[in-house]
């Protein structure tokens, strides 16, 4: 015949701690100090804003970082801003006039891609690093043409920077 077991609870009646210990154990997240924002009342603000200031205190939700691989550093020129720097671009050198177009060479710049933004009312050959498809659609509608140029990425750099061994014969 089965005997049904008592249950822990009713065993342990009488008992202070029920098997856990302390008596300071068992409490839930009261005895930690609590859960999320709790302890940011008047008398925690105090302790938050020197915790903060050291940068050793982050209060709430922090912020969605971005994967440094998506990040992209150009420097960008929009069609209008191009139009609008002509007279600029041909005193500096940048742009030279030939016949009713003008060619413009953006990799003397710190420009690196050109965006579709703004309307052409000259015929342009710019040569760039990169260019938005609306800008390539714009200036080839205008008349114009565009020439890219490959800029060297990290790894390419680091890669013909390094020396190659050079294998020495020993006479014997």
């Amino acid at each position: 015949m089965t005997v049904n077991m008592k249950s822990k609870v009713r065993k342990l009646r009488g008992s202070r701690t029920h098997g856990w210990g302390s008596p300071k154990k068992h409490r839930g997240s009261g005895s930690r100090g609590g859960r999320g924002m709790a302890g940011s009342g008047k008398k925690g603000q105090q302790k938050v804003i020197k915790l903060r200031k050291l940068g050793l205190f982050k209060l709430g939700k922090t912020q969605f970082k971005r994967p440094l691989k998506t990040i992209t550093n150009d420097v960008i020129i929009n069609l209008s801003q191009i139009t609008a720097k002509l007279d600029i671009f041909t005193k500096e050198g940048i742009a030279t006039k030939e016949k009713e177009s003008y060619k413009i060479d953006l990799t003397k710049t710190q420009y690196t891609k050109v965006l579709g933004t703004g309307s052409l009312s000259h015929k342009l050959k710019i040569k760039a690093a990169k260019f938005s498809e609306k800008a390539v659609e714009k200036i080839k509608a205008a008349g114009g043409d565009i020439e890219t140029f490959a800029t060297e990425s990290k790894d390419n750099k680091e890669k013909t920077n390094k020396e190659t061994p050079v294998k020495t014969e020993q006479k014997s």
